[in-house]
């Protein structure tokens, strides 16, 4: 004998608006958990325990104490912990005098670390409008007091502006070219049409002339190969010297004046 099964209707369909109510609430339930959560994280993070107790300075600091740099940038400094701006804390150390650049960060739970790294003075830059400002190792012009300077003999280098990291590396290339004659380079400066000219510590002074890096240090080295014969010749120390000519250079000695040919033996 078959046995009758027993069906149960189908569930009527949720009306459109019944569901759209169901998500609007997980939606609003999703949101409310989500602004709490945050004002619970805004609480937590500005606890007292992350307050910014201790700055860590470390690596160069022979231009100013450790103290110094605190009082200097600790009040451009603000927030704690987590909100503390990094960028604008670096900004903040390299605003001191003589660092050149500083970098910044968190050690937990409520410490700033700052490594420095100073400007090493390498010339007095004597550009457009210079007030107390020095060249450094990188050939990047910065503001100090020149009375902090202990190295008295660096030279001075004077052109355009954005010119200095090009004066420097030209500084560098002269220098052992002139060690030869036993002078060295009081100052350095480049026109704004191109023409390089160099004081020299025994008072001479030498128009370098135009063209590029390489090619007005070999002119200079043709000079100084055949300067001896010259000085030696007359026995009077050079006073001026005037190396763009093409077919040559001439020369002011104590007392003379005379030109010498391009094609002078050495």
């Amino acid at each position: 004998m078959a046995r009758s099964r027993a069906f149960s209707p189908p569930a009527p369909p949720i009306p459109g608006d019944v569901r759209l109510m169901h998500v609007t609430a997980n939606a609003l339930f999703v949101v409310a958990g989500l602004v709490l959560g945050a004002i619970a994280l805004n609480r937590v993070v500005r606890l007292p325990v992350f307050s910014l107790r201790v700055i860590h300075v470390e690596g160069e600091v022979s231009r100013n104490s450790v103290s110094t740099i605190r009082a200097n940038a600790t009040p451009q400094l603000a927030g704690n912990f987590f909100t503390t701006d990094l960028g604008k804390a670096k900004r903040a150390f390299e605003s001191v005098p003589w660092v050149r650049q500083a970098v910044v960060r968190r050690v937990w739970p409520n410490r700033l670390a700052v490594r420095l790294e100073e400007h090493r003075p390498a010339a007095v830059w004597g550009g457009d409008a210079a007030t107390d400002k020095l060249v450094n190792s990188y050939g990047e012009v910065f503001e100090a007091n020149l009375g902090d300077v202990e190295d008295d003999s660096l030279p001075t280098l004077s052109g355009p502006d954005g010119s200095a990291g090009h004066m420097l590396s030209m500084l560098n290339q002269l220098r052992p070219v002139f060690e030869r004659l036993d002078a060295h380079v009081d100052s350095l400066s480049l026109s704004g049409r191109g023409s390089w000219r160099a004081e020299l510590d025994t008072g001479a002074e030498v128009e370098l002339g135009r063209g590029g890096d390489d090619e007005v240090v070999a002119r200079t080295e043709r000079f100084v190969a055949t300067l001896t014969q010259v000085t030696s010749r007359y026995q009077r120390p050079l006073e001026y010297a005037d190396l763009r000519h093409n077919d040559g250079y001439a020369v002011r000695l104590k007392g003379i004046t005379t030109v010498i040919p391009k094609n002078t033996k050495k």
